[in-house]
């Protein structure tokens, strides 16, 4: 059973308080958007309607806030069904329990149940793009799950074809070359495919060349995470001394790379994704934003790992914004290491525009601009938490927003969520396949 998706091929936000976030975030008061057969085809106050137009759907936006659906540039969807099972484990205690542990637990249904739960979770609170760091490929049949999960949830994703970390075996070339060829047909832009190895920082040398040789003969974009060693201490040198630093190559993390590391990311054309709530809890090390705002970094967003962090856009926008305030290098001046300051229009270009072109989207989604798909969130600005909004709508959805306030989201023009009820017409069905799945993987529950 899949996603009750609203089909209409005209639909028109009236007065809202829209945020477009291209090329920078802007705030337009009383503005209408048009949607027509999944894009965007106007923006402007007082557009024209046909009062006869039977096929035009209106809805009244006059108490909300309209902008872009939000992009989760890094998120492991398939620990959907561990939430909040390692809170306080530390980065050591999050590879034992979840990655050495629990993962290889999973059967193909888990992996269903998890990625559905995780989508769904996504597209509730405004998330309408995700890029799936899929490293949980024990067998062809996991990632079949995996993506099904995606297509049923309605969910705009890249999906990341990650190797299981700890376990070599399943480190098979033939079933990334099968699942791209089974999988993503050229046909259908929603969900598309990466690839996303262990990478330069935790294996040799020759699995990374195999790596991205396979990548570039399917054709595929690699997302990877980078930090400093424990095998490569320069992980991105490494990758340009085996001439594989390429640009459309989405770096996750990085915050122990010293300043070298990200110049040689800004100079080939790559992205970096931070998850800031993440990286706070696990002690990664200095806050990223500022550094990579300051370096030139195309920089998104993303929840990561819901077993240790919030899953929302909101929380990531309030991490990064907060963080960003940090002094790295402690002289309290503001100036230098970790200590370039964002404004919360940064942050939510990161949250957007952003993201999306981090993931090689940025011609499709992330803004307002006409032509692009309609992924569209409504916010309710009426709500206490928000109200009155006209203050600083923008600094409002960074500080002050949460899920709770996601009262319509469209993904393709269609509505996925509307009167904040998410239109998914057996959600009580995936929530108890994901307690029956908690029960099997033997993880403890109240």
């Amino acid at each position: 059973m899949g996603n009750e998706r609203h089909h209409t091929p005209r639909l028109l936000l009236r007065g809202g308080l829209v945020i477009d976030t291209a090329p920078h975030p802007v705030v337009h008061p009383h503005t209408d958007v048009l949607v027509e057969e999944g894009r965007i085809a106007a923006v402007g106050p007082g557009l024209p309607v046909d009062g006869s137009d039977t096929g035009l759907e209106v809805i009244d936006a006059r108490t909300m806030v309209v902008l872009p659906g939000f992009v989760d540039a890094h998120r492991h969807l398939w620990q959907g069904v561990l939430r909040s099972a390692a809170v306080d484990a530390s980065l050591d205690g999050y590879f034992s329990r979840v990655l050495g542990d629990l993962a290889g637990r999973f059967t193909p249904a888990d992996v269903h149940t998890g990625n559905l739960l995780g989508a769904l979770d996504c597209l509730d609170s405004g998330i309408t793009t995700v890029q799936d760091f899929s490293h949980v490929q024990y067998s062809p049949e996991h990632t079949a799950a995996a993506v099904e999960a995606l297509r049923e949830a309605g969910i705009r994703a890249v999906f990341g074809y990650g190797y299981p970390v700890f376990d070599e075996s399943a480190r098979q070339a033939d079933w990334v070359r099968k699942a791209r060829t089974a999988h993503f047909p050229s046909h259908d832009a929603r969900v598309t495919m990466a690839l996303a190895p262990v990478g330069p920082s935790f294996t040799p040398p020759e699995a990374v060349r195999e790596d991205w040789l396979l990548a570039r003969e399917l054709g595929l974009p690699v997302a990877v995470h980078v930090s400093a060693g424990p095998v490569a201490m320069r992980p991105i040198t490494a990758l340009r001394e085996q001439g594989l630093l390429t640009a459309g190559t989405l770096y996750v993390h990085g915050n122990s790379l010293p300043d070298s590391e990200l110049r040689l990311i800004a100079d080939s054309g790559g992205a970096v994704a931070i998850t800031p709530a993440i990286e706070a809890s696990m002690r990664f090390g200095v806050p990223m934003a500022g550094r990579l705002r300051r370096a030139g970094i195309t920089t998104g967003l993303g929840a990561d790992a819901v077993t240790s962090a919030p899953g929302d856009m909101f929380s990531q926008m309030r991490a990064a914004l907060m963080s960003s305030h940090f002094d790295g290098d402690g002289d309290g001046d503001g100036d230098d290491d970790g200590g370039f300051a964002l404004k919360a229009a940064d942050v939510l270009r990161m949250a957007t525009a952003e993201g999306a072109a981090a993931l090689g989207l940025g011609e499709e989604v992330g803004s307002l601009g006409v032509g692009k798909r309609a992924d569209l969130v409504l916010l309710r600005a009426d709500a206490l938490n928000l109200a009155p909004v006209v203050h600083d709508p923008i600094g409002a959805v960074v500080t002050a927003a949460h899920p709770g306030n996601v009262d319509t989201v469209l993904v393709d023009g269609q509505a996925v969520k509307r009167d904040g009820r998410l239109l998914y017409e057996n959600l009580g069905g995936v929530l108890a396949e994901a307690h029956r799945a908690t029960e099997r993987l033997g993880v403890s529950s109240p």
